[in-house]
């Protein structure tokens, strides 16, 4: 078996995490000041090692970026196809096992991050004496980074391969650890949206790696647990990180903490393979070989073995990189123009009526003590839909279980409007519709992303992939603008309008979705009807 290397030009890839970490470490005399002043450093000017490290955090990502380029494309190996099929149907091993295990410490480092903004939020508020409605900003240019970098990363990941975009994004985790010594707000705004472009880049690209890496008759249950696990995982980091170091180090600890975490995805990268899929599409023939052959058991003869039919090869699958028009044109587009439409409507939801939903329950008889106890109480009759949503995606339907889910997200926001517009004051009623509310919105995340990672050809499967998680993060910006404006305030009509896109997008996807479940990612494109997608 041939070895791969671990990376294209290693000296340069590890120099640029030298000069990164350098850059962070240089920021470290200024937050040890703060022990002075119980940590508070608004006001504090920036020192000349600050400036410095600043300036070595880019060139470090710009070296250890070069450092993980691939080598120019070659032709892509038309016969390597013949070769999935085998191993989609070889039995999980050690290899699925190390893969899965790594990317549920990788997503759950990368829900981690955009989950502390929460516990910041007060602490910053009070040390830089400002609103927590302008600390808002903070979230909303957090979102507004999580939506361009899921962008940019699913184009990077298409490029120069899933490996090289999962460890990038891991370097921006390090380099904007730096926003925990920050003595002015503009900084941390600055930061947390690069912060924010790092985190939302990771997350549809691990996705993308797994659906193309793991057996077809496991692929769908595997993704939908990766993200409910990992994102479960992510919110008990922030929450006992919040616990534990912030009564020590102030909410400053929290920001700092990107150097280890980001540190931890980096050290892993062995255990993080390149996309066999993505290999062979850009010429790397043999590489592919290799990796195929752990993930099949070992046995790379067999991969070539005339035993094992193997269905016809799909023409699209050898397509050089394409632009992101391709996502809207050819047999892509109806169910990219779906997906989007949720993405948004799910963004509108979880984001804006979710978050206001507490100070609403008034409406509906319940008083501010015991909104936060009925929230509570929802939350955890919303625990096992996870385990629901693994069952019905891989036992039922991929494409259905979405539909269901999608459709009783808006059911649950009609509910509401009708107890409101009802006036029904019935503590049983609100519960069952906030933990169906809460189930179903966790439901359509955790299956939207996966469900993307499938139906996409490989050339196209990261942007896809991106761009459907880009339109999550987008809805939310939107629904923090309606928040300024007072649209939440109109409970009723909230509720309606926001039931509409997601009615629109179960009805959408009902039509011109396609059923994964089980089917390899060849055979999937051959549903969608083969031929070329678009130029």
């Amino acid at each position: 078996m041939t070895a791969q290397p671990f990376f294209q030009r290693p000296l340069a890839f590890w120099a640029g995490v030298l000069l990164i970490t350098l850059g962070v470490l240089s920021h470290g005399p200024m937050f040890l000041m703060g022990q002075h002043t119980h940590w508070r450093m608004v006001g504090m000017p920036m020192t000349w090692e600050m400036w410095v490290g600043m300036g070595l955090i880019p060139l470090g990502l710009a070296l250890a970026f070069w450092g993980l380029l691939p080598p120019p494309p070659g032709d892509a190996a038309h016969g390597l196809g013949q070769g999935f099929h085998v191993a989609d149907g070889a039995a999980l091993n050690r290899a699925h096992a190390s893969l899965v295990l790594v990317l549920i410490v990788t997503l759950a480092i990368d829900v981690m991050k955009p989950a502390t903004l929460g516990f910041v939020m007060p602490g910053l508020s009070a040390e830089y004496e400002i609103a927590r409605s302008q600390a808002g900003w903070l979230a909303l240019f957090a979102l507004t980074g999580t939506t361009v970098g899921s962008v940019v990363w699913g184009r990077l990941a298409d490029r120069y391969g899933r490996r090289a975009a999962i460890l990038l994004s891991a370097l921006m985790f390090i380099g904007t650890a730096i926003c925990g010594a920050m003595p002015s707000f503009e900084w941390n705004l600055a930061m947390c949206f690069l912060m924010g472009a790092s985190a939302g880049g990771l997350l549809p690209i691990a996705f993308t790696l797994m659906a193309e890496t793991v057996p077809a008759r496991h692929r769908g249950w595997l993704l939908v647990a990766l993200g409910g696990v990992g994102t479960s995982a992510g919110y008990l980091l922030a929450a006992g990180a919040a616990a534990w170091l912030e009564p020590l180090f102030s909410w400053r600890v929290l920001w700092l903490l990107g150097l280890p975490t980001g540190a931890v995805i980096v050290l892993l990268n062995r255990f993080i393979p390149e996309s066999p899929r993505f290999l062979a599409a850009t010429g790397r023939a043999e590489q592919a070989r290799d990796v195929l052959a752990r993930f099949a058991g070992g046995q790379r003869l067999a991969l070539d073995d005339a035993r094992h039919p193997a269905p016809p090869e799909v023409d699209d699958e050898r397509h050089p990189v394409q632009g992101l028009r391709a996502l809207l044109q050819g047999r892509h587009a109806r169910l990219t123009g779906a997906l989007l439409l949720c993405g948004l409507g799910w963004g509108l939801v979880n984001f804006g009526f979710l978050l206001w939903l507490p100070s609403q329950l008034g409406a509906l008889g319940v008083d501010a003590s015991g909104a936060n106890a009925l929230l509570a109480r929802s939350s955890v009759l919303a625990l096992p839909g996870i385990a629901l949503v693994v069952l019905l995606y891989h036992r039922w339907s991929s494409v259905r279980a979405l539909v269901l889910f999608i459709a009783l997200t808006a059911l649950s926001l009609l509910a509401f409007a009708a107890l409101a517009l009802l006036g029904l004051r019935a503590p049983a009623l609100t519960t069952a519709t906030t933990a169906a509310l809460l189930v179903s919105v966790s439901g359509v995340i955790a299956m939207l992303i996966p469900y993307a990672a499938e139906i996409y050809p490989v050339h196209l499967r990261g942007s896809g992939s991106g761009v459907v998680a880009a339109s999550s993060k987008a809805g939310g910006i939107v629904g923090a603008l309606l928040a300024v404006g007072g649209f939440f305030e109109h409970f009723v009509l909230a509720a309606v309008l926001l039931a509409l896109p997601m009615l629109a997008s179960a009805w959408w996807l009902a039509r011109c979705g396609v059923e994964t479940r089980g089917a390899s990612l060849e055979g999937i494109q051959q549903a969608l009807g083969g031929g070329d997608p678009g130029p």
